[in-house]
């Protein structure tokens, strides 16, 4: 580990803040002497690309801090139930890796702790993912980060940022104990929603060129049928039918939506309560998260009385909340486009590879999906991770600049591992390198760290 200044910052000038509401930006204090860094990177989000990102900069040497909202990290799986990675593989009828590097580390250790980790295919779409359990996988991070010497601070949020012109210099954290303000040389925003980047001014457009934003998903997991129960789809699409006759909550997914039993409980994970989102508003997301619940309800009890087998089948949980696909998307060096990404565009400046298909949710309940030209993935540039206007900042996950279309397939949890162990070893390598940016330098390091490139 490296200490926690680091030479190239003797000639950075402190900054005096200009103290807003929610956010502090600062301006260059002429003559003034720095403050001494608390830390080589800090990374906003605990999710799969702030884990990957944390891990990835602790690899190469920084000392980190990782910043999560939630008492526990995982994002999307632990948070609202989606209990699959998606983006590990490539489509197509063999499962082929097109994520290694932190993605793999963690599913190294979900094996260890009783998961199989294996690539199993979903009878709905075709796609290769890695089932999940929400407890594990919480258990197997803490011992990750834990191993990497990672500062993790649960039960915390970024409140405010101070900065100069074209840099970070510190956030203000607030968690239990109060405020706290730390001092970086490098920031990674994997937040999901772009806390951190919009705190420091950077614009960012909400939803689609329209501003119309993804349907939110909530998966439920239902218990109570027997574990060798064979699930019907017919015989769930004809109850659906006879449900969306009388049924208060019409059902979308007409097909039976995602039916898959998790590892380990052998409860029914069902994906198929679909509710859209207006805007960002608390009210939106309040009214989203009621419907939702209301739907959940509802649906099982359809099951315990149509569906033969499932007579005492109970909901078993809704998650935290409910599963967010879409929000903010702050300006970045380079946006990806769905060009980019139907035809598997490979790049001298990649440091990721994107191989889940376009997957789009403009209508509640009706996916679509768009297979990835080329070798069967497209690369990240390297420009897609840097944020624009500011020399020290990093995306990773759903944050990372994409157009409507490649955002649907770069958002998923697997290529946020990979965007977010990139956006991770490009801010150590920043620090390291005397506040230089190197894209050959970079894509050196993640080779080393088993990353595919």
């Amino acid at each position: 580990m490296r200490a926690s200044t680091s030479s190239p910052s003797s000639r950075c000038r402190r900054a005096t803040p200009l103290i807003g509401l929610d956010r502090v930006i600062t301006t260059p204090h002429l003559g003034a002497k720095r403050v001494e860094a608390d830390y080589d990177v800090v990374v906003c989000g605990g999710g799969a690309a702030g884990v990957a990102a944390a891990i990835g900069a602790a690899k190469a040497g920084a000392k980190v801090c990782l910043v999560e909202k939630y008492g526990f990290l995982g994002g999307a799986v632990t948070t609202s139930q989606v209990y699959a990675y998606c983006g590990l593989y490539q489509q197509g009828r063999e499962p082929v890796k097109a994520v290694g590097g932190v993605g793999e580390e963690v599913v190294t250790e979900l094996r260890a702790h009783g998961l199989d980790g294996e690539a199993f295919r979903s009878e709905t779409t075709g796609n290769w993912i890695v089932l999940l359990d929400g407890e594990v996988l919480k258990f197997a991070l803490d011992n990750l980060v834990r191993r990497h010497g990672i500062d993790v601070k649960l039960h915390t949020r970024v409140a405010a940022v101070a900065r100069t012109a074209d840099r970070l210099e510190a956030v203000t954290l607030a968690g239990m104990g109060g405020r706290t303000r730390v001092v970086a040389e490098a920031f990674v925003d994997a937040s999901g929603d772009a806390n951190l980047a919009m705190l420091a001014g950077i614009p960012f457009r909400t939803g689609d060129a329209d501003g119309k934003l993804q349907a939110l998903t909530m998966p439920i997991r239902v218990g109570g049928i027997a574990p060798d129960l064979e699930i019907d789809r017919k015989a769930l699409q004809a109850a659906i039918a006879r449900y969306n006759l009388v049924g208060d909550h019409p059902i979308q997914r007409t097909d039976g939506g995602i039916i898959i039993r998790l590892p380990l409980s052998h409860d029914m994970w069902w994906m198929t309560v679909d509710v859209a989102l207006a805007d960002l508003t608390s009210e939106s997301f309040t009214a989203a998260e009621m419907e939702a619940r209301a739907r959940a309800n509802s649906y099982v009890a359809m099951l315990r009385r149509e569906m033969p087998g499932f007579e005492r089948a109970y909901l078993v949980a809704t998650g935290p909340q409910i599963g967010v696909r879409e929000t903010r998307h702050p300006a970045a060096r380079y946006e990806m486009t769905g060009e980019d990404v139907v035809t598997g565009r490979l790049r001298d400046d990649g440091i990721a590879r994107a191989a889940w298909p376009i997957e789009l949710h403009g209508e509640a309940g009706k996916p679509s999906y768009t297979s990835i030209g080329g070798a069967g993935y497209c690369h990240v540039p390297y420009d897609s991770i840097r944020a624009k206007g500011l020399d020290n900042l990093w995306y990773g996950g759903r944050v990372i600049g994409a157009d409507p279309n490649a955002y649907g397939s770069i958002r998923v949890m697997g290529t946020a591992f990979a965007t977010g162990q990139a956006a991770g070893v490009a801010a150590a390598d920043h620090v390291d390198a005397d506040h230089r940016n190197s894209v050959a330098s970079v894509r050196a390091r993640l080779i080393a760290q088993n990353a595919l490139i």
